[in-house]
C-alpha cells in the first residue's frame, strides 16, 4: 500500500473518528458537573473545528482570539485531509451516527433526549479511554484544540451552527460532498 493510499485509509478508520469524539466530549465534560453536549448540531460543528485545524483557526482570527494555541503543523496546512467536505447540513459527517452508536454499545458514550435535544455524555469508562488517549503525544493536538474549542465555543448549537456558517459561508454555497478548500 502507497503512502496516500493509507493516509486516505485514516479518514475512513472509525476508531479514529471515535477516538477523536471521545477527546471532543472529554474535554466538554465537568467531574463536578457532568456535562455534555447538547445537540448533534453543535457536536457536528464542533468536532467541524476539531478535525480540520485549519478551519479552527480561521473561527478563533474571526472571533479575534488568539490563534497561538492551535499550533498547526506544516502537513496539517497542506494535506489532503485539510479540505473538509459539504454535506447535507453542511459540515456534517455522514457517519456521526455510527460513530456514536459505536461508543455507547461500548459504553464509552451515553445519549438521552431532554424535549427535542439530543444530549451526548462521556460516561466514566469513556472519560478513562479519553485520559488515556489524552496521554499519548499523538493525541496531544486534538485535547488542545478541544480544550481550545470548550474554551472559545461552549455556546448553544444554534448560535455554532449560525457563527459557522457566517464564518465558513463556502459551506452553504458548494453542492453536496464537494471539498470545502481550507
Amino acid at each position: 500500500m502507497d503512502y496516500v493510499s493509507s493516509i486516505a485509509g485514516l479518514d475512513r478508520s472509525e476508531v479514529l473518528h471515535e477516538a477523536r469524539l471521545l477527546v471532543l466530549l472529554q474535554a466538554f465534560s465537568d467531574k463536578e458537573e457532568g456535562g455534555a453536549i447538547e445537540g448533534l448540531t453543535k457536536l457536528a460543528k464542533l468536532d467541524f473545528l476539531l478535525r480540520y485545524p485549519v478551519m479552527l483557526e480561521r473561527a478563533l482570527a474571526a472571533k479575534n482570539r488568539s490563534i497561538r494555541d492551535v499550533m498547526l503543523e506544516d502537513y496539517e496546512r497542506h494535506s489532503v485531509e485539510s479540505a473538509m467536505v459539504r454535506y447535507r447540513f453542511g459540515p456534517w459527517d455522514h457517519g456521526y451516527r455510527q460513530y456514536l452508536n459505536a461508543l455507547i454499545a461500548k459504553g464509552l458514550a451515553s445519549v438521552s433526549v431532554e424535549g427535542r435535544k439530543v444530549v451526548i455524555a462521556i460516561t466514566p469508562e469513556g472519560g478513562e479511554v479519553a485520559q488515556r488517549l489524552a496521554a499519548d503525544d499523538l493525541f496531544e493536538p486534538y485535547v488542545r484544540r478541544a480544550r481550545l474549542l470548550r474554551r472559545h465555543f461552549d455556546v448553544t448549537g444554534t448560535s455554532l451552527m449560525r457563527f459557522v456558517y457566517s464564518t465558513f459561508p463556502e459551506v452553504v454555497s458548494l453542492r453536496s460532498n464537494s471539498p470545502i478548500a481550507p
